[in-house]
């Protein structure tokens, strides 16, 4: 039963179904978990700083429940948006309700697509790094794909790195630098590795190129059923998600700097690089992603096996609250900057 406990990441989704499908003040269930009940939980219950012993740790490793948690997410997630697809295009939705459904199925979009693409991109195997690619087309974020792994876990914590905001970045100006910089940061690396494959840029391997087509042909078939309109509705839950998951690498490495040392390189990322949090609900949700500094020490390390390092500077509050909190600059500054080790500060 312990193993099962990451099926509460499915609470979300099931209560963005259940707003779609009854409406009403239902349809703001997940914002309603996310960032009120979560947070409660957060810090009413103990923070588990625990780590599994190596028996344990190969125990985990080699049960599949693990790896079947996460392929579940794409049947889930395409089942919501394509009944988000539905309801705009059968129910006459109030404002609120239909905020409600935007945000609730964002949320899905984020936590359950993008967060879970993240990890299964991560793995070796091809299959994996495939579902990773199609969870990631509802978001239209596809270039995340190589971004995330060739370009942030490279340059993660300097300035090279869009998504490693510095020390007195507001949000709002991250977002634009992270959005913008990682896409093009993403057309950069496929052309260094397609040069080294003496490929031109605009060859068919191209993996730009196919995500683009990719995601054009996912919202040519929305057409096919809802209006314009609607496609453009189903695209701004896709944004929401994004912008989650952007607000996430907002708070996991923000002011935290590597050191270049004397040959010119970056110092090795090591967990001092990023921001962990340990809250316990916080992790089962997004299957462990609050363990970041771990995560960024041993990027092919499975969710289920990360560890807690005590050197990795903590989060005063959970991801969810840290969220809200960061869409309040003054207050993420006040809250967050005495933090900062002193090097950085």
């Amino acid at each position: 039963m312990k193993d099962l406990k990451y099926l509460a990441a499915y609470i979300n989704p099931a209560l963005a179904i259940i707003g779609l499908i009854i409406g009403g003040w239902l349809t703001w269930g997940a914002v309603i978990f996310s960032f009120v009940i979560i947070p409660i939980f957060d810090q009413i219950g103990p923070v588990d700083t625990s780590n599994v012993n190596d028996e344990t740790r190969e125990t985990l490793l080699g049960k599949r429940i693990f790896d079947w948690l996460l392929y579940l997410n794409l049947p889930v997630v395409f089942f919501i948006v394509g009944l988000l697809a539905f309801t705009l295009n059968t129910t006459s939705l109030s404002s609120h309700e239909l905020i409600g459904n935007l945000l609730s199925v964002g949320i899905v979009i984020g936590s359950c697509g993008i967060n879970v693409a993240h990890e299964l991109g991560h793995r070796k195997s091809a299959y994996e790094q495939r579902l990773g690619q199609i969870l990631l087309i509802p978001a239209l974020y596809m270039h995340f794909f190589i971004e995330h792994n060739r370009g942030h876990h490279k340059y993660v914590a300097t300035d090279e790195d869009p998504a490693s905001a510095r020390k007195g970045e507001w949000l709002f100006s991250f977002w634009i630098k992270s959005l913008i910089g990682g896409y093009f940061s993403a057309w950069r690396l496929e052309k260094i590795r397609l040069q080294k494959q003496n490929e031109s840029i605009l060859s068919a391997k191209n993996q730009m190129i196919q995500f683009t087509i990719v995601q054009f042909a996912y919202l040519l078939t929305l057409s096919l059923f809802i209006s314009w309109q609607h496609v453009v509705i189903v695209a701004g839950s896709g944004l929401i998600g994004i912008l989650l998951l952007e607000t996430i690498n907002y708070l996991e490495h923000y002011g935290l700097r590597r050191k270049r040392l004397e040959n010119g390189r970056y110092e090795r990322v090591r967990p001092v690089h990023s921001w962990n949090a340990n809250y316990q609900i916080g992790r089962i949700v997004l299957y462990e992603l609050t363990r970041h500094s771990d995560h960024h020490f041993i990027a092919s390390k499975k969710y289920q096996v990360l560890d807690h390092h005590e050197e990795a500077p903590e989060l005063p509050f959970g991801y969810p609250m840290m969220i809200l909190i960061a869409l309040v600059p003054p207050l993420w500054f006040k809250l967050m900057d005495k933090r900062l080790p002193a090097s950085t500060s």
